[in-house]
């Protein structure tokens, strides 16, 4: 069995590489972090261009059609770099949630806009009862808080409430919420620890809305664990760049007259940040092979990939800003932006602790089942 990408997967990789390494050098992404947040980078753009967005959107609506192992691989690019874009709102959320429950009205109205980067989505969700949305007729009521991409999106996939409280998803247009009509989303950007995320609130007053295709109770979690495998790759990414930066640099820094790597005690902080990376990057691939082949075992997949991911990156982003020394705290150095992008990736799809809960009874659940080989098994 291959536990690997293909060479053509590896090729499209490797150009994502070189491209971000050429298009989103760190000074970049640091001035965007004192930018204006309804000011999008002009990386996405450049990103739309070659159609990252449509990669694991089929070609009937506008996208590229490669699938969702491509997209794990773009999404690991983008994380090495802290790409300051709207990519994973957009697509991991706003769009997957259309092209799994959306009519095909809706798909055909929205994916071919969302793969060409016409227009930016995002998820407005919360498990939190102070922030319910309440659907009454083809009018949504609240606030959602934090939004990811909330100060840039065009359109909004939000978890609301029917009056006899069944959870449905609904679609809301920005551009059709105005003050002159009467009808309105207001919408306030929030500081956040990595305010190129463009977190905001937004609060929903009659805003006209339409339901989701066939999205019931059940979407909402189905959504997370999709999403919570493609940020693992993100995360990854990171975690990756973090260890590769470190160890550069304690290759280079002198302390009584030694590399400061050389001493056991710094070794031991690379290898277990190490370990932690790869134990992360296995259930990754776990998980991306349940996304891909739509396998009933990517709610467990998803929650060791999600659990073991924000793990590795929070700890890789940590110790890396340690081992740089006094160097690592300052704007200058990168350290900071790994942290700030760890952190808020950490709680992007709920906290780590409800994704343990989730991962246990998923497992239980699984256990209950009838007996039977695993499916990753029976088809080696």
């Amino acid at each position: 069995m291959k536990f690997d990408f293909n060479e053509d997967q590896q090729f499209i990789r490797n150009d994502a590489r070189r491209f971000l390494a050429d298009r989103c050098p760190m000074d970049e992404v640091r001035q965007h972090l004192t930018s204006d947040p309804a000011v999008i980078s002009p990386l996405w753009q450049e990103i739309c261009e070659l159609g990252w967005p449509g990669a694991a959107i089929p070609e009937a609506y506008g996208g590229l059609g490669m699938g969702y192992l491509e997209l794990c691989v773009l999404a690991e690019e983008l994380g090495r770099v802290v790409a300051p874009v709207p990519f994973s709102s957009s697509i991991y959320l706003a769009a997957e949630a259309i092209l799994q429950f959306g009519s095909e009205a809706q798909k055909q109205q929205y994916l071919p806009r969302l793969a060409s980067g016409d227009i930016i989505g995002t998820l407005a969700w919360s498990d939190s009862r102070q922030q319910e949305v309440v659907l009454e007729g083809d009018v949504i009521t609240g606030t959602k808080r934090p939004v990811a991409g909330g100060t840039l999106a065009d359109i909004a996939v939000v978890s609301a409430l029917t009056p006899q409280g069944k959870q449905v998803l609904v679609l809301v247009e920005f551009a059709e919420s105005t003050v002159a009509s009467g009808k309105q989303v207001q919408r306030e950007a929030l500081k956040s620890a990595d305010p190129s995320v463009r977190n905001a609130q937004l609060t929903f007053d009659r805003c006209p809305a339409q339901i989701l295709g066939n999205s019931d109770r059940r979407s909402l979690p189905a959504l997370l664990d999709r999403a919570a495998v493609l940020l693992a790759f993100e995360q990854i990414g990171g975690a990756d760049r973090c260890l590769e930066s470190t160890v550069d640099y304690v290759k280079e820094r002198k302390t009584f007259g030694r590399a400061v790597g050389s001493y056991q005690a710094v070794k031991h902080k690379l290898a277990r940040m190490y370990a932690q990376n790869e134990l992360a990057r296995s259930n990754a691939y776990y998980g991306a092979w349940a996304l891909a082949s739509d396998s009933g075992e990517l709610p467990i997949a998803a929650s060791a990939a999600r659990i073991s991911a924000t793990e590795c990156f929070e700890y890789s982003a940590r110790e890396g800003l340690h081992l740089h020394g006094g160097m690592g705290y300052t704007w200058e150095v990168d350290c900071h932006l790994y942290l700030k992008r760890s952190r808020d990736l950490a709680l992007r799809l709920g906290s780590l602790r409800q994704w343990k809960e989730k991962l246990i009874s998923a497992t239980l659940a699984a256990t209950r089942a009838p007996a039977t080989i695993p499916t990753w098994l029976a088809n080696s």
